[in-house]
């Protein structure tokens, strides 16, 4: 029944997330996109594919901007 329900909030939040990407609507449709593929990528390897390329693509653009990454909590 949980992964009912984890399944059924993932898929959920991807819907209203596409919703909200749509240009002219107000709200964090990316955000939700996001969240909704780290629910969904436990279950699902296409999530997981998915998710794994977005932040990809975020370090890509991260790399252009000359953002450093932030250290992470192991090296300290």
């Amino acid at each position: 029944m949980r992964k009912v329900l984890r399944v059924s909030l993932g898929f959920l939040l991807l819907g209203v997330g596409a919703i909200l990407s749509l240009p002219g609507v107000p709200g964090p449709g990316i955000a939700v996109i996001i969240l909704g593929l780290i629910i969904l990528s436990d279950h699902f390897h296409w999530a997981r594919r998915m998710l794994d390329w977005a932040k990809a693509k975020a370090e890509k653009v991260r790399e252009r901007a000359g953002i450093r990454p932030r250290p992470s909590s192991e090296s300290r």
